[in-house]
């Protein structure tokens, strides 16, 4: 690997396994330090296995707690000495089904999960480091964010919201912060199973590509958006789906 991100650490948010784990591994490659987020302990420290001792740490607690996010930004300062990237990828979706049979509790607390949370993490980057050395921030949205889907219709308005902050802080914060997002379509991960599981064949069909993504089609987009090679680029929301959108389908 190109050792483009030596000398600097990012934090990455639900971060256990799938795509976080795939960015900070990516990350982790190429000369960089990472601290990972998520709310099993052992689930942490079984990543921290695959990372590499020295090369991460792990924070344990709930991606909206904002204590755990003060506590997380003073971890990867004191440990690395910097905390130059956040990718916020924590995201949750407890409801599988139609918007208008959503229960308030559920809405509010996917919102403040895939929405609100990124928001304070940033606002708490900026508090701790990015405000006087400067950084980058990239979102983890979805293609459902980009147009209504089927099944998943709540999490895709907080998902379209994470893109509008993206967009907004984007505007913000320039020149020394950027802030941009990826928009991905199915990954074959534990969270988007309901998704694809005992049906692959089929939902890859749908897709010019004809296979679902894997956490590392994800992990190469964001780590061109946290390095310098993408230095023009802010509020940005790239597309990664394999050209299933190409045809209106999610």
């Amino acid at each position: 690997m190109t050792g483009r991100f030596e000398g600097r650490t990012a934090i990455v948010t639900g971060a256990s396994r799938g795509i976080g784990l795939g960015i900070a591994q990516r990350v982790v490659d190429e000369g960089g330090k990472a601290v990972i987020t998520a709310r099993k302990e052992d689930e942490l420290a079984e990543a921290i296995k695959e990372l590499g001792e020295g090369n991460a740490v792990y924070s344990a607690g709930k991606a909206d707690d904002p204590e755990h996010q003060e506590a997380t930004l003073e971890l990867a300062i004191k440990t690395f000495g910097s905390a130059d990237f956040l990718v916020n990828n924590a995201g949750i979706n407890p409801h599988a089904g139609n918007v208008i049979e959503l229960g308030a509790d559920a809405a509010r607390k996917t919102m403040e999960v895939n929405t609100v949370a990124p928001l304070l993490w940033t606002q708490a980057a900026y508090r701790h480091w990015m405000k006087d050395h400067g950084g980058v921030v990239v979102n983890i949205a979805s293609v459902a964010g980009l147009r209504p889907p089927p099944m998943i219709g709540w999490y895709g308005v907080t998902k379209r919201a994470l893109i509008a902050l993206t967009e907004q802080l984007g505007m913000e914060l320039g020149p020394h912060i950027r802030v941009n997002a990826v928009a991905p379509a199915v990954v074959k991960t534990k969270f988007a199973s309901l998704l694809y599981e005992g049906k692959e064949e089929e939902v890859s069909a749908a897709y010019p590509l004809k296979r679902l993504g894997v956490p590392e089609d994800i992990a190469s987009v964001v780590a061109f958006l946290l390095s310098d090679e993408s230095s023009w680029m802010t509020g940005q929301t790239l597309t990664i789906d394999g050209g299933v959108t190409l045809a209106g389908q999610l």
